[in-house]
């Protein structure tokens, strides 16, 4: 406990945006965050002021800093699990998630292994082995398949579209040499990504999110709109029941988003990830209560917040140019507002390089179409300095 506030100490392994989003909801709670952090520069060791320095791959750092805190949690899964394992045994600290728990969002293949068994709605899929593994899965699966890595990646990487056996031939056997864990899944043919994001306390207690639509760009989630458009109420019903089903199976404590695929035959489940997620974070303004806040009532066993949703928000990602603007990010955020003082902006401090997530942008109201034009324009504007629809910064359109 901390002795000053006479509140638990909620530490967070990992020091990035997420970390950095939830320390500001940690804030407001009167709660305070401990960060394990790689670097003095991550997101969240820039604006927390009880960092410690140390990697996640660490055991030792990882038990020190777990004999400090009243509960362990998590801002990405790549925590190893043999660590996870060793902390639960030897530290008399709650790690939530779990590792149990945690290893559905490490692995795919042990993912789609568990879900598959108990029925959930996925995709066909094999391990890989050897290449011709997936010379069969493709013969028997129809080309193209998807390759994935087991575990890592992320945005887009980790993961390969094989046209053809003759691929295969040549991307396997060099991804197996270099150690990679791999499977194969078919295809999905799909009218859009969804995302169904619910949290779940250690009591049992499950709260769920509207359920949104992504959209991807090379791998890359780009806008998030909130709610999806168009979904009928009854696929809503079955994507959150999907949702809340499997954190209560896996015992997940915390926050869990289920990336899902909309099809002509259903909802098809395509990963899952145990922590806050870039498709939540509209519900810093658009809901009453942020995934950030609500992750931390379930890893403290509170009761959740209401997931209500307080009207219609676009999110989209301000993802750095592929070379840096000459005009500064202060004098960037200083014309967004001028033109749209409505936008709620959340940058990470991180420095701009091709691809990275430098924040996000969102805008809410009632109009989802002017608000996705606004969001995009807004997220290009804060990333390459340059209008998309060609409106001059001195107020005058071209």
């Amino acid at each position: 406990m901390d002795k000053r506030t006479g509140l638990p100490v909620v530490g967070m392994v990992g020091g990035g945006q997420l970390a950095r989003m939830t320390h500001q909801a940690a804030i407001a709670l009167g709660q305070s965050l401990r960060v394990l952090a790689a670097n003095e520069n991550d997101a969240a060791a820039m604006v927390a002021a009880d960092v410690t320095i140390g990697h996640h791959t660490d055991l030792e750092a990882l038990e020190a800093f777990a004999k400090t805190v009243d509960v362990l949690t998590f801002d990405h899964e790549h925590v190893p699990g043999e660590h996870l394992l060793v902390l639960a045994m030897n530290e008399d600290v709650p790690i939530r998630p779990g590792p149990d728990a945690l290893a559905f969002a490490q692995n795919k293949l042990i993912m789609r292994e568990r879900l598959s068994a108990e029925d959930y709605p996925c995709p066909p899929f094999a391990e890989v082995s050897e290449v011709d593994d997936v010379l069969k899965f493709g013969a028997e699966h129809s080309w193209p398949v998807v390759l994935k890595a087991a575990t890592g990646g992320y945005d887009g990487k980790g993961v390969w579209m094989l046209d053809s056996d003759g691929q295969a031939r040549t991307l396997v056997p060099e991804l197996l040499a270099a150690g990679t864990q791999l499977m194969v899944e078919r295809r999905v043919e799909m009218r859009r990504e969804l995302c169904a994001l619910v949290a779940r306390s250690p009591f049992g207690q499950g709260a769920a999110w509207p359920v949104v639509e992504t959209v991807q760009k090379d791998g890359i989630n780009t806008e998030v709109l909130a709610p999806a458009p168009g979904l009928t109420a009854r696929k809503v019903d079955e994507a959150q029941d999907l949702a809340l089903r499997i954190a209560d199976a896996l015992n997940v404590v915390g926050v869990l988003a289920v990336e899902l695929f909309d099809t002509d035959g259903g909802l098809v489940i395509n990963e899952l990830a145990m922590r806050p997620h870039n498709s939540g974070h509209w519900t810093m303004d658009g809901s009453r209560t942020s995934q950030f806040e609500q992750h931390l009532r379930a890893v403290l066993d509170y009761p959740l917040g209401s997931t209500e949703l307080l009207a219609p928000t676009v999110m989209a990602n301000v993802l750095g140019a592929p070379a840096t603007p000459k005009m500064g990010p202060d004098e960037r955020l200083h014309h967004l507002f001028a033109r749209f003082p409505e936008a709620r902006v959340h940058l990470y401090g991180k420095g701009e390089r091709p691809g990275r997530k430098l924040g996000h942008v969102n805008f809410v109201g009632q109009d989802m179409a002017e608000l996705r034009t606004r969001a995009t324009l807004s997220a290009h504007w804060l990333s390459h300095a340059e209008w998309l629809d060609g409106y001059d910064i001195h107020g005058k359109e071209r």
